[in-house]
């Protein structure tokens, strides 16, 4: 459904980004924010299931800057290979890869008003994204890890924000996840009875109802706030 284009962040530099088109005229647009393991075909199917429901997908390659063309499974030796490129993309000078994602937004407002949605690190950029950068009107996580830490819930968004945790996720502890409630009560929160990564149907993790839950609550919550 959907092919690569290049993007162009406000530095210069080029990078792909997955794009998917609706059948008929986009209701909006979504931005989806790739794992550790790239724009692989999880998240190239992620991006054309938002296409399907009526919108203009846009998935920027966020790895691009430290390593171009990643497309990684979820094997051992693959989590090792994204944790890697994952620190190297953090390292990166500030603003790092959030110009990326500030250029997806622009490429998806073409479409109407932009929401995006993040999964593990990406659930964290898309933190990041609606706290820090311009042209959102919604934003969803899954999982994000590293957003229930002080320092990046110490955070303020800028746009209304839905976040899905997994209550076994033993990368991001319930009692962040309450800390984190606690501080953004206008935050809508969900925790699932899953683990992380549960919404990866390419995954020993997935759990087909929670995905199905999160993801019926994620389309009603765009809809909700991208209308236009």
């Amino acid at each position: 459904m959907g092919s690569f284009v290049d993007l162009q962040a406000a530095d210069g530099f080029s990078f792909p980004a997955y794009v998917a088109q609706p059948s008929g005229q986009p209701k909006g647009a979504v931005v989806v924010l790739q794992e550790i393991f790239g724009v692989n075909s999880h998240i190239r199917s992620v991006a054309d299931g938002y296409a399907a429901e009526g919108w203009l997908a846009v998935a920027p390659s966020t790895f691009h800057r430290v390593k171009p063309g990643v497309e990684l499974g979820y094997s051992q030796d693959d989590m090792a290979a994204g944790m890697a490129l994952k620190t190297a993309a953090e390292a990166l000078p500030a603003p790092g890869v959030l110009q990326d994602i500030q250029a997806a937004i622009r490429h998806a407002a073409q479409a109407g008003k932009v929401g995006i949605v993040g999964y593990c690190w990406g659930g964290l950029l898309s933190w990041r994204s609606a706290c820090t950068l311009d042209g959102l009107s919604a934003a969803v996580t899954y999982y994000g890890g590293g957003m229930t830490t002080p320092d990046e819930s110490a955070r303020q968004p800028k746009v209304p924000v839905l976040s899905h945790f997994g209550e076994q996720d033993h990368w991001i502890p319930l009692a962040g996840v309450e800390a984190f409630r606690k501080a953004h009560p206008n935050v809508e929160v969900h925790v699932y009875d899953a683990n992380h990564g549960f919404n990866c149907d390419q995954r020993g993790s997935w759990n087909e109802p929670a995905a199905r839950l999160a993801r019926e609550r994620s389309l009603a919550f765009f809809a909700r706030h991208l209308a236009a």
